[in-house]
């Protein structure tokens, strides 16, 4: 029996994939490696932020089911790859769970078949590294089978632009390829934008992550020099942001996290180096991104100064481990940093977050909000979820340091 699409990879990208993909009626399927994504989906309990229990629920009635076996591939008409790409030891591409995915593909891909690589990696991927695995059986990209890249353009936690109403790009190793491509994704997203090939695709993903790497960068190093000369970044910020022509606002933070931000400009960085190229903004955005935790860290230190406390020895209560505001995700998460860094200056750290789980290198998490308010000598809130009072972070805490610039009050220290 023939499945219409078979996604590899459930997780972030693939779970929201496919439930866009049943709702329109394809009959999906997933692959995955991890025996915990299949025994989550299999007792309906969603693990991403963006598919909910009854959308879960719906999509397991609809016969929905994720398997370790990769056999699967064999009847599926469209297959594509959601997997992670992260970084390796070295600080470079790691690009091993996309070869294990496409290694899976090789072993069961038949004819006529169309794969797509959704994981976000440096241009030429899809044609120098999965093709190559793919085509190891004999068959040929482009004659026997369609291969083609699609960038996932997956924003946790938005409620407004999801799979169907943002625009999906693709390109394909050869015409045909991103014709075929085109039509699949047409079933359930309202608008798909054809690229020249494969590796403008690629690039356009890492564009568009970039430019906001790059931009996060030059707020966050606009508050630094605000702060050296007495001025409210926040007030810059809102008066800039009432131009309606040529600005786009972005706000300052301790850093950037989650699993693309962070991420993909090193993936570009790593392929001008190979290239013989330089990206000096972006290696300079690198840079600045790098040394805000550290930043957050001297502002926590100046503001218990300020009351007569020295921080070695001082408790510091962390508000937020996640990258971002009402989504659990703590991948690259910026906290990770700033609490090791006071920890090694001796400083007794706690943290809190309504939305994420624990984190194991940090402890467990404070379970009474007020008490440990009260408690601690300063508190930084790193991250503004939904479920925080911010009236009454102001109230309680005796020492406040807002990096999201969200509290109000004149008593409060921003960032």
């Amino acid at each position: 029996m023939s499945v219409d699409l078979v996604v590899v990879g459930v997780g972030y990208v693939g779970l929201p994939l496919a439930v866009a993909a049943a709702d329109a009626g394809l009959s999906v399927v997933g692959y995955d490696t991890s025996p915990a994504v299949r025994e989550q989906v299999e007792q309906g309990l969603p693990h991403v932020p963006d598919v909910s229990g009854a959308q879960l629920r719906a999509l397991r009635a609809g016969g929905f089911a994720v398997t370790g076996d990769p056999s699967v591939i064999a009847d599926a008409e469209t297959v594509v790859i959601c997997v992670p790409t992260g970084l390796g030891p070295d600080g470079g591409p790691d690009l091993s769970a996309v070869r294990g995915a496409a290694a899976a593909i090789s072993d069961h891909l038949r004819p006529g078949t169309l794969v797509v690589l959704e994981s976000t990696s440096f241009p030429g991927t899809t044609d120098e590294v999965v093709r190559p695995i793919l085509e190891r059986r004999g068959l040929v990209a482009g004659e026997d089978f369609s291969l083609a890249h699609s960038p996932e353009r997956v924003d946790p936690g938005n409620r407004r632009y999801g799979i169907r109403n943002t625009p999906k790009v693709v390109g394909g190793h050869t015409p045909l390829c991103a014709k075929q491509c085109a039509a699949f994704y047409s079933r359930f997203v309202d608008t798909v934008v054809v690229a020249r090939g494969t590796r403008e695709a690629e690039m356009a993903k890492l564009l568009e992550n970039t430019y906001r790497f790059v931009n996060i960068a030059l707020v966050n190093e606009i508050a630094v020099f605000c702060d050296q000369l007495g001025l409210d970044v926040w007030d810059v910020l809102h008066c800039a942001g009432t131009k309606p022509f040529g600005f786009a606002p972005f706000t300052p933070g301790p850093g950037v996290g989650g699993h693309c931000i962070p991420i993909d400009p090193r993936y570009l960085l790593d392929k001008a180096r190979r290239a013989g190229g330089r990206l000096g903004v972006v290696e300079a955005a690198h840079q600045v991104h790098s040394a805000m935790p550290s930043y957050v860290v001297e502002r926590t230190a100046r503001l218990l100064a300020g009351a007569g406390l020295p921080l070695a020895g001082s408790s510091v209560l962390l508000l937020g481990v996640a990258y971002k505001a009402d989504v659990p995700d703590t991948r690259e998460s910026t906290t990770l940093r700033i609490a090791a860094e006071l920890t090694a200056l001796g400083a007794r750290v706690r943290y809190h977050d309504p939305v994420a789980c624990a984190v194991p290198e940090l402890g467990p998490p404070v379970s009474d909000l007020d008490s440990a308010l009260r408690d601690a000598d300063a508190t930084v809130l790193l991250v503004a979820h939904g479920g925080y009072d911010l009236g009454l972070l102001a109230r309680n805490a005796r020492l406040l340091l807002d990096v999201t610039g969200r509290v109000p009050g004149e008593e409060v220290q921003r960032l």
